[in-house]
């Protein structure tokens, strides 16, 4: 595993890290290979993990706090995340501060995920939906500048919604937020324009979500792929998307080098950008832990491929089943 400096943090987090919503709510999740996975990940060298209360209304967190507890000689980064108060994903521009993050839901929340993770200090806490014109109201500055002086989060981080990326650029000017969660992948290409850019300037942490575009940059979807009706991804995988998404990877399909997946490929291609500092993909097997984390060998993809992956950027704004 190879470890990158998380912005003004100063941690040195595995590149490859955990991300753990699939963890918890998702169809087909098995206790005991979850437990598997993370010991596994854990053993190959991963040190930073996303989850958020959202996942399982805390049950993920409570996976999270029951693993660090396991390996209390480890240094491992806990990320969580504040659910907004109406309890809506993604926020929309019309929604008010107080809908969404009071500082009283702000400061609950946190208590909550302090309780879920059996901490003291949470390392990282994030804002799990963001509007940009919320930046200069105090309600949420005054909560953020309260937790960390009663030493109960050491950083903040804002999860930009998704197609959104410059829905954050004010906010982190105000020098509260020290990270940003963000989807960026072979297809969404957009946090490069502004986004990374400025957290480079800001001295700014960035993760990197969703690297294979909630499983179509593995290649194995089809136009025929059905998910179960109690699975999320029925209601984002709408035919609508489902096609395309289908079309646009069998594009990349004849990229692919000898001997390597399409979902190594997709994050090979993340790798190689020096603005990203961890990756969060969801793992819920240990093979797909291996395969990840194995990524994290210090070998970039040739650079004629990776320009041509450039060539597949993909556009797109948030719709009604974008959530």
């Amino acid at each position: 595993m190879h470890y990158r400096r998380f912005g003004r943090t100063n941690w040195n987090v595995s590149e490859i890290g955990y991300g753990m919503w699939g963890l918890a709510g998702w169809t087909g999740s098995d206790t005991q290979e979850v437990d598997e996975s993370l010991a596994r990940a854990i053993e190959l060298g991963c040190t930073f993990f996303d989850t958020a209360w959202g996942y399982g209304s805390g049950k993920s967190e409570e996976i999270l706090g029951h693993v660090m507890k396991q390996h209390p000689g480890k240094r491992l980064y806990a990320a969580t995340k504040i659910p907004p108060k109406n309890f809506k994903w993604p926020s929309k521009p019309e929604y008010t501060l107080a809908e969404c993050f009071p500082a009283s839901h702000i400061i609950e929340y946190t208590e909550k995920s302090l309780k879920n993770l059996k901490v003291d200090c949470i390392d990282l806490q994030q804002f799990h939906v963001w509007e940009d014109a919320w930046a200069n109201q105090d309600d949420w500055k005054n909560a953020v500048e309260k937790l960390k002086r009663e030493g109960k989060v050491k950083h903040f981080g804002v999860s930009v919604n998704r197609w959104e990326p410059d829905n954050v650029l004010d906010t982190l000017q105000t020098g509260l937020i020290d990270t940003v969660q963000v989807i960026y992948n072979i297809f969404d290409q957009a946090p490069e324009d502004n986004l990374f850019p400025l957290c480079r300037k800001l001295d700014i942490g960035v993760i990197a979500r969703v690297p294979f575009d909630e499983g179509t940059l593995t290649g194995m979807l089809t136009k025929e792929t059905v998910f179960p009706k109690d699975d999320w991804r029925s209601t984002y995988f709408v035919p609508e998307n489902l096609h395309s998404s289908v079309d646009h990877a069998d594009a990349l399909k004849p990229l692919i080098p000898a001997g390597m997946t399409m979902a190594e490929m997709a994050l090979r291609f993340i790798l190689c950008n020096d603005d990203v500092h961890t990756i969060i993909p969801g793992m819920r097997k240990v093979r797909n832990v291996e395969a990840n984390v194995g990524t994290s060998d210090g070998k970039k993809l040739q650079e004629a491929l990776r320009l041509k992956l450039k060539n597949h950027r993909w556009d797109r704004t948030p719709t009604e089943w974008s959530q």
